[in-house]
């Protein structure tokens, strides 16, 4: 899977739960612009991660979980593959899910940090959601959202307190998928990518998922 002189180390990362009919046959072929991206013949081929402390990506067919914690070598092409996978993964997910996908910028080392005064790295950090339909996705949305706010707030107001901030965030996204139902893009696929994303510049890097 490795690559000559590739500018990122590229983790992708979540974990989504699926149909009960759902196969390793249709995980393979829901994967299979990431798998094709880092030359394997197959997911199997593919599954193991660039490190060996990552589980890579595992289909649990008793569970019907895919779990995926996997570096691959890249370049910003990957990026080409991902709305294709998320695409893939709506017509196999039961329920919404998050996938994180994060680039390390291979040329920028931690410990060069204090050396590097107007270099900053190229670490990027984007967000993606799957789901079943536009309502599984904006849900598992809503929850992450509300997660951080609380998170936040809750440096500076009790718990009990934040009940009104939750109930403006739902009433965001009901608003939302009102305007979705009424603009009829419900019987369109969902879309995979409904997240944004965010740069991280040095000193800022995020750190890889540790197991």
């Amino acid at each position: 899977m490795s690559r000559y002189n590739t500018p990122f180390e590229i983790h992708v990362h979540g974990q989504v739960s699926l149909r009960g009919d759902v196969t390793f046959e249709h995980v393979q072929d829901a994967l299979k612009p990431i798998w094709k991206y880092a030359g394997a013949r197959s997911l199997t081929d593919a599954a193991g991660s660039f490190y060996e402390d990552e589980p890579g990506i595992r289909f649990d067919a008793q569970d019907h979980v895919l779990q995926m914690c996997w570096t691959i070598e890249g370049d910003d092409d990957f990026r080409q593959v991902l709305d294709e996978m998320c695409m893939n993964l709506n017509d196999v997910a039961i329920t919404g899910a998050a996938i994180e996908v994060t680039f390390y910028d291979t040329e920028f080392e931690d410990e060069d940090e204090d050396e590097v005064s107007d270099t900053e790295s190229r670490d990027d950090f984007v967000m993606l959601f799957v789901g079943p339909d536009p309502a599984a996705i904006m849900q598992v949305q809503r929850d992450l959202l509300v997660q951080d706010v609380i998170s936040l707030m809750e440096r500076h107001f009790d718990g009990a307190e934040l009940g009104g901030v939750v109930a403006a965030v739902d009433q965001l996204f009901s608003q939302r998928f009102n305007d979705l139902v009424n603009s009829l893009q419900l019987g369109k696929p969902p879309r995979g990518t409904g997240g944004g994303n965010s740069s991280m510049g040095h000193g800022g890097r995020k750190p890889r998922h540790l197991h």
